[in-house]
């Protein structure tokens, strides 16, 4: 798993962005980070309730997982096109706010950046897959990831990896 972590890490680097601009930060876990980045999602769940127990679900499929790539926007700048995707007319009025701390991330970032990070994400799933090891992408790794400072980054999602008899992601 961890060559196959290391290919989804470089699909992702060389996935296309706009502008060429990268703002990506990459990291792949494995060992006890995965036990305690577990940890952190089960506890999340019992502290934030009924309506967040999904995160205990996903907690115990990472604690299962062999190794898990984290993705994350850092600090990504606007595109410059003035498209007005994000809701501001142009780049410099929405670029003049500040950051926003939301529930489990930080806001606003540009739309461009956005799909930079959904191109990213695909890319690197589409290498799992194309290696056999099964994976999913989940905000909720991202979001206890980000929170116990595991990567840094505005917006931060996870793709697990394991390799098992059945996928132990879906039909969970």
């Amino acid at each position: 798993m961890e060559t196959v972590a290391g290919l989804m890490a470089l699909a992702a680097r060389t996935a296309p962005k706009a502008k060429g601009r990268d703002f990506l930060e990459i990291k792949i876990l494995q060992g006890e980070t995965l036990q305690t980045l577990a940890n952190a999602m089960i506890d999340y769940a019992q502290k934030r309730g009924q309506d967040k127990q999904f995160f205990a679900r996903d907690g115990e499929n990472v604690r299962h997982s062999e190794a898990v790539l984290l993705l994350s926007l850092n600090e990504p700048r606007t595109g410059g096109l003035n498209c007005g995707a994000c809701g501001f007319e142009r780049c410099s009025d929405f670029k003049d706010q500040p950051k926003k701390e939301g529930p489990e991330f930080a806001g606003p970032i540009c739309t461009w950046r956005q799909l930079d990070l959904g191109i990213a994400l695909g890319s690197a799933a589409k290498t799992a897959s194309l290696h056999n090891a099964d994976n999913r992408m989940m905000y909720t790794i991202g979001a206890v990831a980000r929170a116990i400072k595991l990567i840094a980054g505005e917006l931060v999602v996870g793709i697990p990896l394991s390799a098992t008899g059945k996928n132990i992601y879906f039909d969970r």
